[in-house]
């Protein structure tokens, strides 16, 4: 009986602190709703999906690991921003100054704004890449690396915004 009392108590206190997530986010237990705008490609190379699939990536990962709920516009948390670099560009130099690889990358630009804690609020540009053998046509591998590439820069906007690692 007194094992039962215990798993009670414990999730009794889990429930009492507050939004808590097995991911390891730190949400303020007044923040209920998070808004996050499209995100517009302003790069000089423009893919034409990748707007939509970042902006779309971004509202899932919130979706699946907070338990917040996506609002249009005001949200308690609120993302807005661009996609500010994408590139195509060799790393890797061979002796007959061939490319050996190649590196696809993307930066985007985000401001934060946490409604209820607006020191936890950021304007930050992320940045990150894939490499690929020069060998490979970029249009057979491009939407897996952008893929990839996405997936990260989702990690690194959650973290920043509600992982206070």
């Amino acid at each position: 009986m007194s094992k039962l009392k215990y798993i009670i108590a414990c999730i009794a206190l889990i429930c009492s602190c507050g939004v808590y997530t097995f991911t390891g986010a730190d949400i303020h237990p007044d923040i209920k709703t998070i808004s996050i705008s499209y995100f517009q490609n302003q790069a000089t190379l423009v893919q034409p999906v990748l707007s939509q699939k970042f902006t779309d990536a971004l509202q899932d990962q919130f979706i699946q690991q907070t338990s917040l709920n996506l609002i249009k516009t005001n949200g308690d948390l609120h993302f807005e921003g661009y996609i500010s670099d994408y590139q195509v560009k060799p790393i890797s130099i061979s002796s007959n100054d061939q490319a050996n690889q190649n590196r696809l990358s993307i930066k985007v630009f985000v401001r934060f704004k946490n409604q209820s804690e607006p020191d936890k609020s950021y304007e930050q540009s992320f940045n990150r890449y894939a490499d690929f053998d020069s060998s490979l046509n970029l249009s057979n591998v491009e939407e897996d690396l952008m893929d990839e590439i996405i997936i990260e820069l989702i990690e690194d906007i959650f973290n920043k915004a509600v992982v206070n690692w």
